[in-house]
Order: structure tokens, then C-alpha cells, then sequence
């Protein structure tokens, strides 16, 4: 399967999102089946860096959850958007545990995907945090 790196980022980013929405209506979920699924091909076919940054992402959730809390003085993270909480657990997974990448790249994937997705302004919040803890 041939994607864009982009796209990548922002499908690794919506199945995150996906996995916090079942985790906040207290659902289980199969992330295999869930990639499968957007990516319309069977799950050994989706891109390794794909599954890696989410996998890790879920697996790392809770002690990503913790250091980003850590770098927001006024913030809490569960009262943060799903969209700005999915990005923010995509890029810390990303810096963390794949480690093929800049801390200035990964910031500047996650400042793209806040002013795609989020509103005006918000990006600044996630360079901030990002910025301080990576």
C-alpha cells in the first residue's frame, strides 16, 4: 500500500481518536480491525509505521498521558479535545518509540494536523506543550 507520509499522520491520528472515543464510552475495541477498516486493506497490508505509532500510542497511553500532564500548568488532559488529545499521544509515540525523527518534524506534523483539525489558535497550544516535554 502507497501513502503519502501525511497521510499516514492523519490516519495514525484518527484510528488514535477512534480508540479514545470506544475508551470514553467504555467499549471495547480491535485496533487491527479498526485499521483494516479505514485503510480498506487487511491489517498485514497496512503500513508498519502506521500500526507501530498507534499500537504504541495505546500501549504507552497511560504514561504519555502523564508527562504531558506533567508540561500543562492549567490544563488537564482528559478535559482537552479528543482531537487534541489524539494528536498530542500521536506525537509523543512518534518522538518516543519510533525514533526516526526530529523533534522540530514532529512538532511541525502536529502543528499541521492542530490547524487542520482544530480551532483557530490551538495549534500554539500544542507547539507549547510539545515544544517543553519533547
Amino acid at each position: 500500500m502507497e501513502t503519502s507520509r501525511n497521510s499516514l499522520h492523519e490516519k495514525a491520528m484518527i484510528l488514535i481518536y477512534d480508540a479514545l472515543t470506544y475508551q470514553n464510552m467504555g467499549l471495547e475495541y480491535d485496533i487491527q480491525t479498526m485499521t483494516s477498516d479505514l485503510l480498506e486493506v487487511p491489517y498485514d497490508e497496512a503500513d508498519l509505521y502506521l500500526k507501530e505509532v498507534v499500537v504504541k500510542a495505546l500501549v504507552h497511553q497511560t504514561e504519555i498521558v502523564e508527562e504531558l500532564q506533567a508540561n500543562m500548568k492549567k490544563w488537564k488532559f482528559p478535559r482537552l479535545n479528543r482531537v487534541m488529545q489524539a494528536i498530542l499521544l500521536l506525537s509523543v509515540s512518534h518522538y518516543r518509540y519510533i525514533k526516526d525523527v526530529d523533534k522540530v518534524v514532529v512538532i511541525d506534523i502536529a502543528v499541521k494536523l492542530s490547524k487542520k483539525y482544530l480551532d483557530d489558535g490551538e495549534h500554539k497550544f500544542v507547539n507549547a506543550i510539545l515544544d517543553s516535554m519533547l
